[in-house]
């Protein structure tokens, strides 16, 4: 296995990661829970952590597919431009999720309203870990570009033989 094939398995630990946690986070407040809410911030670490590996490999990922046929050079900055801002949010998220998971652990009388902050940013973490999926995607699998029209469509005029 190498370093491109890390990135590829690695790289879809935070995008689902930070919205299953953000559920289960939602459900830990609504169920008063703390063993959830513990759960979820282990879950949202986890991810974090996932995040970083993910950027680490980036780079090798890059070099892998630069000289590849018909890789835009521009999906591939894209790519990683936002990855970084995706990376960003969510290491404030594992740092944000340790301090919850330490206030709840201590039956904190902030761990409540702490814990709701966790919820929001776990949710604007997935929507910025998901545009960078993506756009990582759009490297590879060109069908999911805007605008696509498929080699074999020629505008609905087709004609059959039969």
């Amino acid at each position: 296995m190498n370093p491109t094939h890390v990135h590829l398995l690695i790289t879809h630990l935070p995008i689902f990661g930070s919205i299953l946690g953000g559920f289960v986070l939602a459900y830990g407040l609504w169920t008063k829970t703390n063993q959830t809410k513990m759960a979820a911030y282990i879950l949202l670490i986890v991810s974090a952590v996932g995040a970083g590996i993910g950027y680490l490999t980036g780079e090798a990922a890059e070099e892998t597919v630069e000289n590849i046929a018909g890789i835009s050079k521009d999906s591939v900055e894209q790519h990683e431009e936002f990855a970084l801002i995706a990376l960003v949010s969510l290491i404030v998220t594992g740092i944000a999720s340790v301090v919850g998971l330490y206030l709840t652990s201590r039956k904190s009388p902030s761990a409540r309203v702490f814990a709701k902050f966790v919820l929001l940013i776990s949710f604007v973490s997935f929507g910025l870990a998901a545009r960078t999926g993506y756009l990582g995607g759009q490297i590879r699998h060109t069908e999911i570009k805007p605008n696509y029209i498929s080699p074999t469509q020629d505008g609905g005029n087709r004609e059959h033989d039969e």
